[in-house]
C-alpha cells in the first residue's frame, strides 16, 4: 500500500508498519532532524498527567511515545493496531509478552477500542491519526473511553504556516523523505505513505471542527516547528448534574 487513500484498509496499514517496525523509531529521528523529540515533550505537556491518573497511548507503537506521561507519577498504556510495532516496544524493554518497563502493551483498533466506557483521565495520539480509516468513529471513541472532564491530545502532521517554508516542505516530502528511509533501510513504501498522507490531510482549523463534532469540547491547537505538526487538544464534555448519562 504506497497511495494515502481515504478508504484505506487496516490490515494493509498495519501489515506496513509491522515490516518497517525495526528501524522506525531511528528513521523518525532521523527524518525529522531531532524534532520528532521535542514534539514528544510538548505533547507530554499537553497532557500534563499526574499522580494517579491513567493515560491511553493510541498509536503508541514502539512505545516511544508513552514513557514521557509517566514522569509525574501517571500510569500509561499502549496501544497499536500494528503487531510488529509493540511487540518490537516489548522486546526493547526486555518485557514479556504483556508489558515492557512497566507499560501495558495492548493491541486495538482506534475505531473499536477494548476499552471500557470513562477509564482514562486523558486519551492520545501522535502521528497516527491519519492512518485510522474512520477518523470520526475514532475520535467518538476516544470519548467514549474518556473520563467525564477528561482531555484529549493530538498530535498530527498539519500545514505548515511559513510563507515560501510550504514549497520546500513539500519538495522534502515527496521527494526525498523516501529516500532517505531507503538510505536507513527502511520500508521506503511506508514512507511513500507517509509523505501522501501527510499531504492529503486537512488543515488545522478543519482537524478542530472534526474533533468538535465528535463530541469535543474547547478545542484548540499549537503549532510546532512552523506548522509541521500541530497539537489539538479537547476535553469530553462534564456529566450534567440534572441530567443522567446515557
Amino acid at each position: 500500500m504506497t497511495r494515502a487513500q481515504l478508504d484505506k484498509r487496516p490490515d494493509e496499514v498495519a501489515a506496513m508498519f509491522d515490516r518497517t517496525a525495526r528501524r522506525y523509531d531511528l528513521v523518525n529521528d532521523v527524518i525529522s532532524l531531532g524534532q520528532v523529540r521535542l514534539w514528544r515533550k510538548a505533547v507530554a505537556r499537553a497532557v500534563d498527567a499526574g499522580p494517579g491518573e491513567v493515560v491511553l497511548d493510541l498509536g503508541a507503537g514502539t512505545g516511544m511515545s508513552t514513557e514521557s506521561f509517566t514522569g509525574l507519577g501517571a500510569r500509561a498504556i499502549a496501544s497499536d493496531f500494528s503487531l510488529g510495532m509493540l511487540q518490537v516496544g516489548v522486546r526493547r524493554r526486555g518485557g514479556n509478552a504483556l508489558t515492557g518497563h512497566g507499560i501495558p502493551f495492548v493491541a486495538g483498533d482506534a475505531t473499536r477500542l477494548p476499552f471500557a466506557d470513562d477509564s482514562f483521565d486523558a486519551v492520545t495520539i501522535s502521528v497516527a491519526l491519519r492512518n485510522v480509516h474512520d477518523t470520526g468513529q475514532a475520535l467518538r471513541e476516544m470519548l467514549r473511553v474518556t473520563k467525564p472532564g477528561g482531555r484529549l491530545v493530538v498530535m498530527e502532521f498539519s500545514h505548515v504556516t511559513l510563507p515560501g517554508f510550504d514549497l520546500v516542505y513539500r519538495e522534502y516530502l515527496m521527494r526525498l523523505l523516501p529516500k532517505v528511509a531507503r538510505v536507513f533501510g527502511s520500508n521506503d513504501d511506508s514512507y511513500e505513505y507517509l509523505a501522501e498522507s501527510i499531504r492529503d490531510w486537512p488543515d488545522q482549523r478543519t482537524l478542530a471542527r472534526t474533533i468538535q463534532d465528535a463530541g469535543w469540547e474547547r478545542v484548540a491547537w499549537r503549532n510546532l516547528t512552523c506548522g509541521i505538526v500541530a497539537v489539538h487538544r479537547g476535553f469530553k464534555p462534564p456529566v450534567s448534574k440534572d441530567r443522567p448519562r446515557a
